[in-house]
């Protein structure tokens, strides 16, 4: 399966900018998920209304699995401005079980209650096991049991889809 990474990122910022122009959300933090989010967010900021720059989120600690996984040895800043009442526009590369965005929406609350989140999703792959939803997506994808999606990056950014067997 070949994915068009370009015309995905297109699609998000088209739809991101009449989503920002039709809820009339004007300043809005953009909040990249650590890594991929962060790499997709760099890519969409010219498409959304803000001054304000890239915000950063490292959710590593509010995983639902960290008892589980352990310590992430690779842990990242987060970086939030006062979000109090403030549209916050959440982006991450992929949608699966939601459980990555809920994780990430119990961090933003931690620093304030925002007027509201918008989620935008470069790839959904409708494997939801929470009832979450993006607002913003990519593409939608269906995938076998035994593939994902893997996005590398910053630079080139490239996208594929990997078998995990």
């Amino acid at each position: 399966m070949t994915l068009d990474l370009n015309k995905a990122l297109a699609s998000m910022a088209s739809q991101l900018s009449t989503y920002c122009e039709t809820h009339q959300i004007e300043e809005p933090i953009v909040v990249g998920i650590h890594s991929g989010g962060v790499w997709v967010a760099e890519q969409l900021m010219s498409a959304v209304p803000t001054s304000e720059p890239l915000s950063t989120l490292d959710i590593t600690f509010y995983r639902d699995d960290f008892t589980k996984a352990g310590l992430n040895p690779k842990v990242n800043q987060t970086l939030l401005p006062a979000i109090e009442d403030r549209h916050v526009i959440l982006v991450d590369d992929v949608l699966m079980s939601g459980r990555t965005i809920r994780a990430a929406m119990n961090e933003v609350f931690d620093f304030g209650r925002p007027a509201s989140i918008t989620l935008a999703i470069l790839y959904d792959l409708g494997q939801h096991e929470l009832p979450i939803a993006a607002d913003i997506i990519g593409e939608r994808l269906t995938l076998n049991t035994h593939q994902r999606v893997k996005l590398t990056g910053p630079n080139p950014l490239q996208v594929s889809v990997i078998e995990t067997r």
